[in-house]
């Protein structure tokens, strides 16, 4: 099952669950989480008040309202603090529980956006390097997901995740 990177807007993305890199509240913030918050409406920070926050490494699931896609799965990210508190390991959560969260939805196709990568200044190599080999380990158990996409807002984001899908 191939994993496809392309460049471009995720709130923008057709498929059936986007995941949104959130932060711990679920409650909406800066990058892709206040995107996704911004073109999905005020529905979405509704639904997402009930949720009650989501601990980082573990995903939510939520409607995706204006959004071109049937969910969002809300991930918060690791911030990054050198590297010896976890965050490989809580990053790969991000990526595996939000997959077993659109296996569980019926999700045929998913996009990710780089998680952790912005306000939470994960190395973008590493984070790649960690996202790729998560969803490359865990896709063949995957019964309904088709197809991962991973959406990288800019042109060098895009160009790193290039680089670490040849490198796997």
């Amino acid at each position: 099952m191939p994993i496809r990177i392309i460049q471009g807007d995720i709130t923008q993305f057709p498929c059936d669950a986007i995941v949104n890199a959130a932060n711990t509240t679920l409650l909406g913030g800066g990058g892709v989480d206040g995107a996704l918050h911004r073109a999905a409406g005020p529905g979405l920070l509704k639904e997402c008040r009930g949720l009650g926050g989501c601990p980082t490494g573990e995903a939510r699931i939520t409607k995706a309202y204006r959004l071109p896609a049937r969910y969002v799965i809300h991930t918060p990210g690791p911030v990054w603090r050198g590297g010896r508190h976890g965050e490989a390991e809580l990053l790969a959560n991000c990526y595996r529980n939000s997959l077993l969260l659109a296996e569980a939805h019926g999700c045929k196709t998913v996009a990710f956006p780089s998680i952790s990568t912005g306000v939470y200044h994960f190395p973008i190599r590493r984070a790649a390097a960690i996202a790729l080999k998560t969803l490359r380990e865990r896709l063949p158990e995957c019964r309904q997901v088709e197809e991962v996409t991973m959406v990288c807002f800019s042109e060098p984001d895009w160009a790193v995740y290039q680089a670490a899908l040849t490198e796997l």
